[in-house]
């Protein structure tokens, strides 16, 4: 195989490789035995005509297609590797030549990882929050984690009531005829969450167990297009009313519901955790005032073609947890009255300022010859162990070599991050 690479502006690339008549029989022949099952000649059963006879009545290029495609496969990621560049965007194919007998010339064009030049990204200068907790703060967790450990009552002496949690029966209609989607059956709804359809929830207030009552609504503007900002009435029926009661905040519900004797002591473990988190966040909001800022110093060009390749990744990464969720992508679009194409606008900003930040850390981290070490991995799989309430030691056994190296890589931006903070000065 013989490779040439021809540089362009904007980081992009071209690739020419020349594949051997030799090479091309080949992987035709190859073409031809996965193919052949499939064609059918006169004279001929079914998978049994000969390649020769196949070319005649096809031509002589009938199987060159697939059998580029397997051979760019193997080819085109030995060429990245020869000439020693990194791809950062799908390839452009173009064949230049392509004559039986004759070397064929494949040129490929993409974009490569663009150079960095760093600006000035010590002495920096960013504030530093100093972080309060409050007693308020503090109450509205107590009360947050008491809320996980209340319990619902059955309310049968009064009428429902903001805050309370209602079941249901419901069916809605558009001029009269029932929708798709507008029907439920022991449903169960939150007054005041504002999850149901306009102000359903606000009309079930003050309605008893037992009551049946239609519902006014508007149909939201990003339901199905056929029925969007039209009138909609729902039946209604209200079956059960259930409040939260919760529990005293006293010294017995420390004893129950925590490590603690008292609800003093409790309390100040609460506030500690919150200024943990509350200082990680402040933390965090200066290292990325100081990541903007080295950016901003530093001179790079982004190829599109980059910014392609990651918004296109970003939309799979969506798409599959929206599937996760029991929804496609298609049905989101609908949801919201978007479409592919502004959601690809919507966000190159933000995948563009992304990609430079990394550029700018990896150039960090290399210029200050930043190395991960053993120790740093092992107090990785230690954090991440604790996420997921295992052994870091389990969690290790699970890491292969390959994984082992692409994760020590990965934590030299964060080290990168903890120059720029170490270097910081104060605003």
């Amino acid at each position: 195989m013989s490779t040439k690479l021809e540089k362009l502006e904007h980081n992009m690339v071209k690739i020419s490789i020349e594949i051997s008549p030799e090479e091309m029989d080949a992987a035709c022949e190859k073409a031809y035995q996965k193919n052949k099952g499939q064609i059918q000649l006169p004279g001929f059963r079914k998978g049994k005509a000969p390649r020769k006879m196949i070319e005649r009545v096809y031509g002589k290029t009938v199987f060159y297609d697939d059998a580029l495609n397997d051979l760019l496969e193997v080819k085109y990621p030995e060429a990245i590797d020869e000439l020693g560049i990194e791809v950062v965007s799908r390839p452009e194919v173009d064949v230049e030549s392509m004559e039986p007998g004759q070397p064929i010339v494949v040129v490929i064009t993409v974009a490569v990882k663009p150079e960095v030049t760093l600006g000035e990204y010590k002495g920096l200068v960013a504030e530093k929050e100093l972080v309060v907790i409050t007693e308020d703060e503090v109450e509205a967790e107590l009360n947050k984690e008491a809320d996980k450990n209340s319990r619902l009552v059955d309310v049968t002496d009064r009428a429902a009531e903001m805050g309370d949690e209602t079941t249901i029966d419901f069916e809605g209609f558009v001029d009269g005829v029932a929708f798709d989607g507008g029907k439920g059956e022991d449903y169960t709804l939150v007054l005041g969450s504002h999850s149901f359809v306009d102000t359903i929830e606000d009309q079930i207030v003050g309605k008893n167990i037992g009551d049946e009552f239609a519902v006014n609504v508007t149909v939201p503007e990003n339901y199905h297009a056929e029925l969007a900002g039209k009138a909609a009435v729902f039946k209604v029926a209200l079956k059960k009313i259930q409040k939260k009661e919760m529990p005293v905040l006293d010294d017995d519900y420390a004893k129950d519901y925590s490590e603690f004797e008292t609800i003093a002591e409790y309390k100040e473990s609460l506030a500690a955790k919150l200024k943990e988190n509350k200082q990680k966040i402040a933390d965090d909001n200066r290292a990325n005032v100081l990541v903007e800022a080295a950016v901003a110093n530093a001179t790079m060009e982004i190829p599109e073609g980059m910014i392609d390749a990651r918004v296109d990744q970003e939309i799979d990464r969506q798409a599959q947890y929206m599937q996760y969720q029991g929804f496609s992508l298609e049905q989101y679009l609908q949801m919201t009255g978007s479409n592919i194409a502004q959601m690809r606008a919507s966000m190159r900003p933000g995948v563009e300022s992304k990609i430079k930040s990394e550029l700018v850390l990896e150039a960090i981290a290399k210029a200050e010859n930043v190395e991960v070490t053993e120790e740093d991995f092992v107090a990785e799989m230690e954090k991440m162990a604790a996420m997921y309430g295992m052994k870091a030691e389990d969690l290790m056994k699970n890491v292969g070599e390959a994984e082992k190296a692409n994760m020590m890589e990965s934590l030299k931006p964060q080290k990168a991050i903890e120059i720029l903070v170490a270097n910081a000065k104060e605003a």
